[in-house]
């Protein structure tokens, strides 16, 4: 291939160590299908303008057919990046009069923060889809567990009775509230900074809308210079992954605690489990565990992005190579993290027996008869905390005579004779009822739960067909971008 790029301004070659230092080939391998479409839509332009003949748009665009066909891996790796290696490659097929034509208009700055951009959108959108089956798959298992008694908790004590199926609707909302992240995050993104060259645009007379359309892009990034530098819309993104990984390990971090023998609520699937190579009795949560320790690596791929960019001067700087990296670190670990929790929730076994036995140990049912004596006896739940924080000082359950012994000397007087019943005490006590009574919007109660959860799949319905929107409109540019090339290449 013909060194197109050092032949005129530089007269050395640099070694294999400088080459290997600035060689962004082994991560470009993510926009070479994004870089096809930019040089397609760009020479179409270029012709559509008049600043090419048609007859070297068609010849470009079947070398460029050919170079997709032919795929990555016949590209040459010793260029410094995959752009300059497709066009020396372009170049070799059609030739320089012809092929050096392609690049009319345009800087690799442009060109780079175009392809990245086509590349992320549609991870974004993968990953939202990807969230939306997660999401699924938790309102499916609170469907299965509306009445499964378990124990709540603050500070990982016992705090209050709640059901498994209210617990799991908790985690759905924080995932719902993520794939909403993550259609923001593309709605920022899927802005086209083609066209604005190097940084000062051009004195070509492109129609930057033109490729904009065809590339599927929802409008222009106005400003050249912003268009070229910018990365914010890299940490945003991984922001957004950032946060999934963070809301996913949450749920490892439950699913290991629920797995232990201490707790047994749940069973893992054999497949997402491991045992240990001395000792025979294990099962061991290591998905959880592993969906647990790669949030740090998402949180450091943001951490590096935030560091690479904090003072970079307008306009672009060659720091930016190192950015993208740990861009596609984040979504691959992201979206890989998100399926294997889907499999991991879909699959596990929910112990209710377990979970029924432990729901009122530590006096769970505790607020629920402070309230009890609030409503009966007309006193001040203050007061009523007290009474019932002296008894949690014994053991076992109280019963009216303990509550009444232990209500004297604080307000002088028998609880039963302003209208507490062992009734109320023994119905104040049961986990169920308590359940059932917290009927208010949010709550645990059966009845709520279920309306929660059909409202969840309503709304989660309504996302995926926004998301859907946004894929088909950026398969629909597309296919207008291949049909053009069709028609200047006779195919």
């Amino acid at each position: 291939m013909s060194d197109i790029l050092r032949r005129g301004r530089l007269s050395s070659t640099p070694d294999e160590d400088m080459i290997n230092f600035t060689s962004s080939m082994s991560a470009d391998k993510w926009i070479f299908e994004a870089d096809i479409l930019v040089d397609m839509a760009h020479t179409v332009m270029l012709h559509e303008q008049g600043i090419i003949k048609e007859d070297y748009c068609s010849a470009i665009l079947r070398g460029l057919l050919k170079i997709r066909e032919d795929g990555i891996e016949a590209l040459d790796h010793s260029y410094e990046d995959i752009h300059i290696s497709l066009e020396s490659r372009l170049i070799d097929m059609v030739g320089e009069d012809i092929g050096g034509r392609m690049h009319s208009g345009r800087s690799r700055n442009d060109e780079v923060a175009t392809c990245i951009r086509i590349r992320l959108r549609d991870e974004l959108l993968s990953l939202a889809e990807e969230l939306i089956e997660l999401q699924s798959t938790l309102l499916d298992k609170a469907s299965g567990n509306i009445e499964t008694i378990m124990p709540g908790f603050t500070h990982l004590q016992h705090a209050q009775p709640t059901t498994f199926a209210h617990h799991i609707v908790a985690h759905s909302d924080a995932i719902g509230r993520d794939i909403d992240r993550v259609t923001e995050a593309f709605l920022r993104m899927n802005k086209c900074p083609l066209g604005s060259a190097a940084f000062a645009s051009t004195g070509f007379d492109l129609d930057r809308n033109r490729t904009c359309r065809l590339l599927g892009f929802d409008d222009l990034l106005d400003n050249s210079m912003d268009a070229v530098s910018t990365r914010d819309f890299l940490i945003e993104s991984v922001s957004v992954m950032a946060n999934i990984m963070v809301d996913l390990s949450r749920m490892a971090e439950e699913i290991i605690i629920w797995s232990s023998s201490e707790f047994s609520f749940i069973e893992l699937d054999d497949m997402y489990a491991s045992t240990s190579s001395i000792m025979p009795q294990k099962k061991n949560p290591d998905s959880a565990e592993l969906v647990r320790g790669k949030t740090g690596t998402v949180i450091g791929s943001l951490m590096s992005l935030l560091s690479i960019c904090k003072a970079l001067p307008l306009s672009y700087n060659r720091d930016l190579q190192e950015a993208t990296p740990n861009v596609w670190n984040a979504v691959t670990i992201t979206r890989s993290a998100v399926r294997i929790s889907k499999g991991m929730i879909s699959s596990m076994k929910v112990n209710t027996g377990s979970m029924a036995e432990k729901s009122v140990m530590g006096f769970t049912t505790a607020t629920e008869l402070a309230d009890t004596i609030v409503r009966s006896c007309n006193i001040p739940f203050r007061t009523a905390h007290q009474i019932v924080g002296v008894l949690a000082r014994g053991d076992g359950k109280p019963t009216l005579g303990q509550i009444d012994v232990a209500a004297y000397g604080i307000i002088g007087e028998d609880l039963s004779h302003r209208g507490l019943t062992e009734a109320m005490v023994i119905e104040a006590l049961d986990p169920v009822l308590n359940v059932s009574k917290r009927s208010i919007a949010g709550g645990p109660a059966p009845d709520e739960v279920k309306r929660a959860i059909k409202k969840r799949h309503k709304e989660k319905e309504k996302k995926y067909e926004r998301i859907s929107g946004m894929n088909n409109a950026i398969e629909k540019s597309l296919n207008v971008l291949f049909r053009v090339v069709d028609g200047y290449t006779g195919k």
